[in-house]
């Protein structure tokens, strides 16, 4: 019988997570883009103003997945969310209910927070996640696109001089 416990990361499973991270871009076909390294990961967790939280799952003591999440902000609600960047489950431990464990896990810190909604990002093509989010009861927003900024874009934004 296995045994299957969450936990707040650690210092220590920085490795694990970067594993991890590297295996999802692989995954979702975006390894082109990751530039994570240890001492960034280690800083966005850890450091002097955290700017993320991770929670591990793990097998009979083993690390199998983990969870990266953040706080933001509803202006509607005026309350903050909790929002999951990453939910990762090694291909070598689906279909065993962990990634079950690890939403409802996140979705008791959300409640324990007094958060407004807890809310994530799939993406289009990934149909068996979206059918899995959709049984645990989330809604899929048609009407919402993901904006962003990043690089050199980002740069060029911020030297804009507003009218």
């Amino acid at each position: 019988m296995t045994t299957f416990t969450t936990r707040p990361a650690t210092t220590q499973d920085i490795p694990h997570i970067m594993s991890m991270i590297r295996e999802l871009a692989v995954f979702e076909k975006l390894e082109h883009m990751v530039v994570a390294t240890d001492e960034l990961l280690h800083e966005g967790l850890f450091g002097q103003r955290p700017s993320c939280e991770a929670i591990m799952g793990e097998e009979d003591g083993e690390v199998v997945c983990f969870a990266l999440f953040f706080h933001n902000f509803s202006t509607f609600l005026t309350k903050k969310g909790l929002y999951l960047e990453d939910l990762y489950v090694r291909q070598s431990h689906r279909g065993k209910g962990y990634g079950t464990r690890m939403l409802t896990r996140l979705a008791q810190i959300a409640v324990e927070r007094q958060c407004g909604r807890f809310e994530w990002s799939v993406l289009d093509w990934n149909e068996p996640a979206i059918q899995f989010y959709k049984a645990m009861g989330a809604d899929i927003l048609p009407d919402w696109r993901i904006c962003r900024v990043t690089g050199d874009s980002l740069a060029a934004l911020a030297e804009r001089r507003a009218c």
